[in-house]
């Protein structure tokens, strides 16, 4: 099994708190015999923001010394746990949780920006101390 992200923990108690179930850690995703694992797999059943909506969780700390280099293994993370879940017609959608003060310093940033919306990453933003969820970003390009 991996290791947990520092925030791991932080991210599961922010979502509980907005109404997700968690269903579901170190969520194996499975293609052609190769197996990798999301950090968190939670759903909303009957929720009134989120109907029955079924969510994969990547969690990311940035606590690096590079951003970029932390963002390359995100983007490139996320990317490939897409495809598998594109490719097995998945039910889940993944987010990308990033830290606010990343999200806010980071990810603001132009390039940053641009390889985000190209690739139509969902982020989840939190706040690490309140354990909050700050905001959902489910359209990159707005």
């Amino acid at each position: 099994m991996p290791n947990k992200d520092f925030y791991h923990d932080t991210v599961k108690t922010a979502l509980v708190r907005e109404g997700w179930q968690i269903v579901a850690e170190n969520y194996a995703l499975t293609l052609g015999g190769d197996r990798l694992y999301v950090d968190l797999a939670a759903e909303q059943p009957l929720a009134l923001e989120r109907d029955d909506e079924r969510i994969l969780v990547e969690v990311k700390s940035f606590l690096g010394k590079s951003f970029f280099f932390e963002l390359e293994r995100a983007v490139g993370q996320y990317v490939i746990y897409r495809d598998i879940l594109e490719e097995t017609d998945s039910e889940f959608t993944l987010y990308l949780a990033v830290p606010l003060d990343t999200y806010s310093q980071g990810f603001q940033r132009y390039l940053a920006d641009t390889i985000i919306r190209r690739n139509q990453i969902k982020l989840l933003v939190f706040d690490p101390i309140e354990e909050v969820v700050v905001t959902w970003i489910d359209n990159p390009n707005l």
